[in-house]
């Protein structure tokens, strides 16, 4: 008995860690990258991260390429007088020394255009983010449930591409 209770605590120990991912670059940690499963035929889909700088200056998400798309795009949306806008950030997006950011649901995101085949639960699939300063980084994404939400996954009521 206490052998089967030491392997179950064990089991639910790991659950976070295997559901969490993480990357370095630098004084840069990119947390969880993840997108959403999109319906059938859609031909843009959302990812979604953190990036957090231990540095002692900024630096810059200035791209990000994926086999999931021909296109990325850097995006922000906003809440306006009521009405939700989408525009690219065409000069990427500021990761402020110390600071972090995170791209989610209804925020900042990377859209992903042009998408080959649906993005299903469950599948992955690989991307590159580009750095003004630090580099490039290659990265996984985890495809969750339409309904996913911030980069913790806790958020279902969130806006979906």
């Amino acid at each position: 008995m206490k052998k089967l209770l030491l392997a179950a605590a064990i089991a639910i120990a790991l659950v976070p860690a295997a559901l969490a991912h993480e990357y370095k670059l630098g004084d840069l940690t990119i947390g969880h990258p993840f997108a959403r499963a999109t319906p059938p035929g859609a031909k843009v889909g959302g990812g979604y991260l953190t990036i957090e700088n231990r540095g002692t200056a900024p630096d810059r998400l200035v791209s990000v390429t994926s086999e999931a798309s021909p296109a990325s795009e850097l995006h922000e949306m906003s809440m306006t007088n009521g009405v939700m806008t989408m525009r690219p950030r065409t000069a990427g997006i500021e990761i402020p020394a110390g600071g972090k950011v995170e791209l989610k649901p209804g925020g900042l995101h990377v859209m992903l255009v042009g998408l080959a085949k649906p993005l299903v639960k469950g599948e992955k699939f690989k991307a590159t983010l580009v750095f003004e300063k630090a580099g490039s980084v290659d990265v996984v994404f985890n495809v969750e449930a339409i309904g996913a939400g911030s980069a913790t996954g806790n958020d279902p009521g969130a806006h979906a591409h």
